[in-house]
């Protein structure tokens, strides 16, 4: 008899193999069409947000939100415009997003350096924390001059990490699928 915790995820192997070919399927579009998939995300995230304004709405004439009504108003108000830019212009607005991005690892990549000074006498190894921040620095730099191509390779990066996992999926699913076939 199978234990209990296995049984279940036993039966549901198949999830998995789902889960994980759809992972390999986005993997492979996102290495070999980074512009389609860059778009295509920015376009979901963009009707999310969509979805998550009209809600904000809705929820502001039918329910206390437990915020201020003026909050949720700007917060509804954001996420439509967020989302409509999103749909409408998923590059341009991937490139937006790929600027916010490099000025996030400007100021990281200083933030690392001036820390690796301040801990150099307390750790070993502080040239590392250092390195990486000149290097988020770098990093930061292209995405500002190239912000679409900054944007294209982070989404080359999430297709090799959904490969990497729909990998790893599929091969968790066909192993518990022995247990669904032992339940009782």
């Amino acid at each position: 008899m199978t234990p209990f915790p296995l049984n279940g995820l036993g039966r549901a192997w198949w999830l998995l193999v789902l889960y994980g070919v759809l992972a390999v399927l986005f993997g492979v579009l996102a290495v070999a069409r980074p512009v389609a998939a860059t778009a295509g995300l920015v376009w979901a995230f963009g009707i999310l947000a969509i979805a998550e304004g009209i809600a904000t709405l809705v929820a502001l004439f039918t329910r206390d939100t437990g915020l201020s009504k003026g909050w949720t108003v700007l917060y509804a108000l954001a996420s439509l415009a967020f989302g409509v830019l999103a749909v409408i212009d998923p590059l341009s607005t991937a490139g937006a997003l790929a600027i916010l991005l490099a000025a996030w690892m400007m100021v990281a990549g200083i933030y690392r350096i001036v820390f690796a000074v301040r801990v150099r006498r307390l750790i070993r190894g502080e040239w590392l924390i250092a390195l990486s921040g000149v290097l988020s620095v770098v990093l930061g730099v292209l995405f500002a001059i190239a912000p679409l191509a900054g944007a294209m390779v982070a989404t080359l990066w999430v297709g090799i990490g959904a490969l990497i996992y729909g990998v790893i999926q599929i091969v968790a699913g066909v192993k518990l699928r022995k247990f669904g076939r032992t339940a009782v």
